[in-house]
């Protein structure tokens, strides 16, 4: 079955750009709705339960973050012209929020975790919710580099190590600090996805290319993409005995 969307926004061009983008970034997607206001996307809404919603927050009648309450099971995207509606954004669950005009190389970023999320959703396990994911866990990170504060989905994130008085948080191309010491961050981590390596390490299962011996004799692992070594202590080498 083709996932569905729904697009809810009030100004014609940007939501034609969005379509465009869409049918040429992800062409197995079936927009089968476009609205240019809130209350027309709250009756789709209430007939049809799409996949994926991309909601403008600022709409007349209703706006795009009351929208997103009717929403249940579905994927939300936000899309804004303002950043500082972001934080909103997430306190709401979206999935993602993308700054108008919405660029291609950020959709693709978006549509690559929809992708990942709408593909867990099919009774895989039962116990998770729609979207795949554990109830209570930590999906957005909020920290400061130098004088910027950044906020990061979780999915975005490839280590978290623990230094002195902060926490890195390391995605791909990007870092901030947190003051949420390493223990409680375990504790709103998907334990599948995220692995506690070293008592000041937890990193992304799927982002470890290879296990090495360092120079010390102890194990270290290697990250796909990024120069950092990470040390494993004895505590967490059962992880990587061979099958």
């Amino acid at each position: 079955m083709r996932p569905r969307a729904l697009i809810a926004e009030d100004e014609a061009p940007q939501r034609q750009r969005l379509c465009g983008l869409l049918a040429e970034l992800w062409p197995e997607l079936e927009v089968i709705a476009q609205c240019g206001d809130g209350l027309t996307a709250l009756e789709v809404l209430s007939t049809v339960r799409p996949e994926v919603a991309f909601l403008d927050i600022r709409m007349p009648g209703v706006t795009g973050l009351e929208v997103a309450q009717a929403a249940g099971g579905t994927q939300v995207v936000f899309t804004t012209a303002y950043e500082e509606h972001a934080l909103c954004a997430f306190e709401r669950g979206a999935l993602d929020y993308l700054l108008k005009p919405v660029s291609r190389e950020r959709l693709e970023r978006s549509i690559v975790r929809l992708k990942e999320r709408i593909g867990t959703v099919p009774g895989a396990d039962d116990s998770r919710p729609l979207g795949g994911r554990l109830p209570g866990l930590l999906r957005w990170v909020t920290g400061r580099s130098g004088n910027v504060t950044r906020m990061f989905a979780i999915d975005e994130v490839v280590f978290f190590q623990a230094q002195d008085k902060y926490v890195r948080v390391v995605t791909g191309d990007d870092e901030v600090q947190i003051r949420t010491p390493l223990r409680e961050l375990r504790a709103a981590l998907d334990p599948e996805v995220f692995w506690q390596i070293h008592r000041s390490v937890i990193v992304r299962a799927g982002a470890i290319s290879r296990i090495e011996t360092g120079d010390d004799g102890r194990p270290v692992l290697r990250l796909k993409g990024r120069g950092e070594v990470l040390p494993v202590s004895s505590a967490y080498q059962y992880r990587f005995r061979p099958m």
